[in-house]
């Protein structure tokens, strides 16, 4: 076994044999496949050198992961992050006692009272949306449920009704999908403009900036701000501890966060939870007693395990900032990155009994486990968890008292990637009758 040296030497997990070239190709092809194959042939942790990332530790032990959410200031978000696509002042860029601060301002809107008041716009959205489906015909439920999240953080991020509904609902979905491209693609040479997914963001996110401005300003003016419950008044009437109010730019890159982060995760686990469902009938007829009976335990374990059994981002990460990361075993020096493969923790069997199994009675009665990570961990795990936790739970909730969800002999979809999301590779196929 390799051990740290007092010299300060690093120890780095096996590094892969495989070139450069074919690591990135496999990164980008197919991350996880790639990974698990890493993985099996090198254990829990092992060196890459990855396009975007560069010199990185994969890791796929829980102890290492919670020691890694814990190191404080010998780390950072890992580099670069989706800050290099949403803005240097959105929360994936800031650092230290920024990150802090801010994080502290964000956090009352998006826990507690607050989200609880969003609940009737959820059943309000879901039911808009399902009232055109058809009977007994099988269609892809990613679409929808993108529809559904997205109407619905745009009405509780904005408090956006009509027109301006309207044009955030035609501009929003285009700039997070291919924000979602240019997040793992690096910038490239300037004779590859037109194909570059990076070029294509900063030309949709300037015009989303212009938008939003506008609508900051309105809010600025708004008689009633004060009695305004959407996140984007709140946002105005908060401040900072020494009682500076956060700036516009600082706002416009914040909204911009919540949507990508918020609208897309949540839909697309979503529409893996109805192919995860329509798969496990026996998992359906438990759901509905329990919606019919008014209870919500069942529920929420079944949510807990569609994300740990299909996770939508199947990685978290952190860059080392001190001369070096003691780590487990192995000693991480400055510069590199450290990478918690998500979608391996989650298979772990040490952690998840026969995860190859979907079983939401794993989840009852209890917590989940540090080794259970869809939103990350640490002071960066996903500050908007409980509100995408809320929406989801509302979503099935609604679904399943208005629709008998048709089960289905088809073999489980394959995951595909958007960027940074997987999605079920058909779309999350389901078929409905009405109750």
């Amino acid at each position: 076994m390799n051990t740290p040296t007092r010299s300060g030497e690093a120890v780095l997990p096996p590094t892969t044999s495989i070139p450069s070239a074919i690591q990135g190709l496999g990164a980008v092809v197919s991350r996880r496949h790639f990974f698990r194959h890493l993985h099996d042939r090198h254990g829990s942790a092992f060196t890459v050198n990855l396009p975007v990332f560069g010199p990185s530790v994969v890791i796929s032990d829980a102890a290492m992961a919670r020691e890694l959410f814990t190191a404080g200031d010998q780390v950072e978000n890992v580099q670069p992050n989706l800050g290099r696509i949403l803005g240097t002042g959105s929360m994936f860029a800031l650092e230290g006692a920024r990150h802090r601060a801010r994080r502290k301002l964000l956090t009352p809107p998006l826990h507690g009272k607050p989200i609880r008041s969003y609940e009737q716009l959820v059943v309000d959205e879901v039911r808009a949306e399902s009232a055109s489906w058809p009977s007994g015909v099988e269609f892809a439920s990613i679409e929808p449920m993108m529809r559904i999240t997205l109407n619905v953080i745009l009405r509780a991020v904005f408090g956006a009704e009509g027109s301006e509904l309207d044009r955030l609902r035609d501009m929003i979905p285009p700039m997070v999908t291919v924000g979602s491209r240019a997040a793992t693609v690096p910038p490239l040479p300037r004779p590859l403009r037109r194909i570059d997914p990076n070029h294509r963001y900063a030309r949709r996110n300037a015009e989303y900036r212009d938008y939003v401005g506008g609508l900051i300003n309105k809010a600025r003016r708004d008689s009633q701000l004060d009695e305004r419950t959407d996140i984007l008044a709140i946002m105005l009437r908060s401040t900072y501890d020494d009682g500076s109010p956060m700036t516009d730019d600082e706002i416009a890159e914040e909204l911009a966060t919540m949507l990508a982060a918020g609208h897309e995760t949540t839909a697309t686990t979503l529409a893996w939870a109805l192919e995860r469902l329509r798969r496990h009938p026996d998992v359906v007829r438990e759901l509905v007693a329990e919606v019919d009976a008014g209870g919500h335990d069942y529920r929420h374990a079944t949510i807990l395990e569609v994300q740990r059994s299909r996770p939508v981002i199947d990685f978290a990460g952190r860059h080392v900032v001190a001369d070096h990361l003691d780590l487990g075993e192995w000693r991480i020096p400055k510069g590199y990155n450290v990478l918690v493969s998500i979608a391996l923790l989650h298979d772990d069997s040490s952690e998840f009994a026969r995860p190859e199994l979907f079983d939401p009675t794993r989840f009852l009665g209890t917590k989940p486990s540090p080794a259970w990570l869809p939103f990350g961990g640490g002071t960066r795990r996903c500050i908007g968890a409980a509100f995408a936790t809320m929406e989801m739970d509302v979503t099935l909730r609604t679904l399943l008292a208005d629709f008998q969800l048709l089960p289905t002999d088809d073999k489980p979809e394959r995951w595909f990637s958007r960027g940074v999301a997987y999605a079920p590779s058909r779309g999350g196929r389901i078929a409905v009758l009405p109750r």
